[in-house]
């Protein structure tokens, strides 16, 4: 089978900062370059000025595109100092992929759902990535062009702007960025003035499912990466998620994955 390179992976991999961090390329970054956010939080050159980045949120840059991502220190109301971002970030460039950038009006951020389906092809990008040898790189290519062609069904499923969706979605936007910490529903609702009866209704008939269901998923979610790339402990792994009990979060790991989390922790690293 002939290596289609019209669709090329330059790098692909997971960052996890726990200290201030900056890289600033104002002249692009010659590449394409996809960015997921899916812990924590940083600033990122997002239409010429520098915005907050929280988890779920999909960054796109073309070649040219001035580039500026600083992680800064943040203070929790206690007082202390607490730094920390996790995301996944792939360079590529090709053919295929300036024929794909043209085909659609493409905003640099999109807000997203941090599913198992585009995580995992996130991920499979990197395993493949860090294969010492590899007879097949077009692999890295369809999985590329399936993650590009992800990216556009997003932008087609992106919310309209009737004032309920906006609603539903900001709901959606606090548990993300407030899941790592304990939160009750009429927190949400205070934050957005709103009665915690009309959130939940108008969350559940958007998304399907309650705000504490959505809450769990993206506390697992947020687990579930922390335990395959990063160092911490298991329970610190389950505290920075948001389970104050580690009890509770090894019987809800189990049962949404099937196994414990050292087990879980065991199996993906060896595949790395």
């Amino acid at each position: 089978m002939p290596t289609d390179f019209s669709c090329q992976v330059l790098t692909a991999g997971f960052s996890f900062h726990r200290k201030p961090y900056s890289m600033v390329q104002l002249d692009g970054v010659k590449n394409y370059l996809m960015r997921l956010q899916t812990d924590g939080r940083c600033r990122a050159r997002i239409d010429g000025s520098m915005s907050m980045v929280d988890a779920g949120d999909l960054l796109l840059f073309d070649p040219d595109e001035p580039y500026e991502l600083r992680i800064d220190n943040e203070y929790n109301p206690m007082g202390e100092r607490l730094v920390e971002s996790g995301d996944y970030h792939i360079f590529f460039n090709g053919s295929w992929v300036d024929e794909w950038w043209k085909r659609h009006k493409r905003p640099t951020r999109i807000k997203v759902e941090l599913s198992e389906s585009l995580l995992t092809l996130f991920r499979q990008l990197i395993l493949e990535q860090r294969r010492l040898s590899n007879p097949y790189p077009e692999i890295s290519s369809y999985y590329m062009r399936i993650l590009c062609l992800e990216v556009d069904r997003l932008l087609s499923e992106h919310p309209t702007n009737t004032k309920t969706n906006h609603v539903a979605y900001e709901i959606k936007n606090y548990i993300e960025e407030n899941a790592s910490s304990l939160f009750k529903l009429n927190d949400v609702a205070t934050h957005l003035g709103i009665s915690v009866s009309r959130g939940v209704h108008i969350f559940k008939e958007t998304f399907g499912k309650s705000i504490m269901q959505y809450t769990l998923d993206v506390r697992l979610n947020m687990a579930r990466e922390r335990i395959i790339f990063s160092p911490m402990t298991l329970e610190q792994v389950a505290e920075s998620s948001g389970f104050n009990n580690y009890t509770y979060f090894h019987r809800v790991f189990r049962s949404r994955f099937g196994m414990a989390p050292k087990e879980f922790r065991l199996i993906h690293r060896e595949q790395m």
